[in-house]
């Protein structure tokens, strides 16, 4: 019974003292003092800002770069190897090199000279007409690289499980592209295939058997990250 009195009695006299001190103070109603967390951190952002990245990445590409957000998983490969990286990304549905470069704000973004790499990647490209994308379409985006002191890399994808035949075309063409135009290769596509052709397992693929499945993306970071970075 003692200590719930001693809690009634002493209960006015604390309210006065938060009163008193709080006029005494001024009762700041700033930010930092009524949402202390947020603001907090937000002054610690500000007055220790973030070392600039040791690489900046550029991805332009379509729903297969986006989908699980490649790039993020890029970056995260970097931190778990000790690499910071700054990661870029354009990329819209359908869309192939082209239809970027026509829209103009990839050279833009290029001739800024921040990016140490530019990963380009459409469609499997099984077909002359991809094919002759990745090789013309892509020798523009390797002038406008080398220019602006950019490194060029060809994101090499896979076909949907309905076109798995073409595979060995995929690999081919997007091989081919980035050797006549003097560009790193990230073979993902041809690491997806070796796994399935050892394994029969084809979880890379998600639902609709063409878009990533989350584990397929991570592989494709991985391969990535260590075409980039020469990583073994």
């Amino acid at each position: 019974m003692n200590k719930y009195r001693f809690k009634i009695v002493c209960w006015p006299q604390f309210i006065c003292w938060v009163v008193i001190i709080g006029i005494g103070c001024g009762w700041d109603k700033s930010p930092l003092t009524s949402e202390v967390g947020n603001s907090y951190q937000e002054v610690l952002e500000t007055q220790q800002p973030a070392l600039p990245p040791d690489y900046d990445l550029l991805f332009i590409g379509n729903s297969l770069t986006y989908t699980n957000n490649l790039p993020k998983l890029v970056e995260m490969e970097g931190a778990k190897n000790g690499i910071s990286l700054g990661v870029h990304s354009i990329a819209k549905p359908n869309y192939a090199i082209v239809d970027h470069w026509a829209e103009g704000k990839v050279q833009m973004l290029i001739k800024t000279g921040t990016y140490d790499y530019v990963i380009i990647q459409q469609g499997s490209s099984s077909q002359e007409d991809g094919y002759a994308m990745l090789v013309n379409e892509g020798k523009k985006y390797a002038e406008i690289c080398e220019s602006n002191g950019s490194e060029l890399a060809y994101f090499m994808v896979w076909p949907s499980i309905t076109y798995y035949h073409t595979f060995d075309r995929v690999v081919q063409n997007y091989s081919s592209g980035a050797r006549i135009n003097n560009a790193i290769l990230c073979p993902v596509g041809l690491e997806w295939k070796k796994y399935f052709d050892r394994t029969s397992d084809f979880s890379y693929y998600g639902p609709d058997g063409f878009h990533p499945s989350y584990k397929g993306s991570q592989v494709a970071a991985e391969v990535i990250f260590k075409s980039l970075f020469n990583v073994k």
